[in-house]
């Protein structure tokens, strides 16, 4: 009988998947109430949200003091252009669904790759720029993105199964491309996190990298077909 009783084990491990549940139960809620409601609240999370990032990228150019004036302008493009994505996405037609629509397809994207990658491993997507990615993590972020598109979308406004599940799919590869894109940087600067901010996830950047390139993704799609006279990328939401 020993060991019956015993507690359940838990992973309480920095990184560990009940610290980043915990983490996403806090903060997922009032992020979610500030896309619902709009304005002033979407923006003023959005400003919050962009001086954070300011502070995490400062520190991050403290510790490498070669060619910091570059990385610094490269970082306030990084951060500037796609919180303007997020704002102008929001107060476009539609705007509300949108945003909730991206960000679910994100954070499912984010999910799948954690989840699948840990559970099947396998060959490394780009050992040099973050040891622990993998192509199964890509494929399972690819999927996830493509199924959370489709249910999304169902419960916003019943749009094209279809194409939600194609534009998440799509989505969902390059929110890990901003992923990597990330990774690369943190790598040029020798840290692992952007900061200790978030338990279970490290800095603001680590946890919406994905989000900011999946965001100015559509963005600039969204401004080119209006440019051509095309139908609007989420015009289906």
């Amino acid at each position: 009988m020993k060991g019956v009783m015993a507690a359940p084990q838990v992973d309480v491990r920095p990184g560990g998947l009940s610290q980043r549940l915990v983490s996403a139960i806090v903060l997922i809620p009032p992020v979610l109430a500030a896309v619902y409601f709009g304005s002033p609240y979407f923006e003023l999370m959005v400003l919050a949200g962009a001086a954070v990032l300011a502070w995490e990228w400062r520190r991050l150019c403290s510790v490498k003091p070669d060619n910091r004036a570059i990385w610094r302008l490269a970082g306030a493009l990084a951060i500037v252009l796609p919180c303007l994505a997020l704002l102008w996405l929001r107060q476009g037609p539609g705007g509300r669904e949108a945003i909730l629509w991206l960000f679910l397809v994100v954070w499912a994207a984010d999910t799948g790759a954690y989840a699948t990658g840990r559970a099947l491993g396998g060959p490394k997507l780009a050992p040099s720029i973050s040891p622990a990615k993998t192509w199964a993590g890509l494929l399972g972020a690819i999927v996830a993105a493509g199924l959370a598109g489709v249910a999304a979308a169902m419960l916003l406004s019943g749009g094209s199964a279809n194409r939600a599940f194609a534009l998440g799919a799509v989505l969902g590869a390059v929110s890990q491309m901003g992923d990597l894109a990330e990774s690369w940087a943190k790598r040029k600067f020798g840290v692992k996190d952007a900061s200790r901010l978030i338990p279970g996830h490290g800095g603001l950047m680590d946890r919406i990298d994905g989000l900011f390139a999946a965001a100015l993704a559509v963005a600039v799609v969204e401004i080119a077909a209006g440019w051509t006279g095309r139908e609007r990328v989420l015009a289906w939401l």
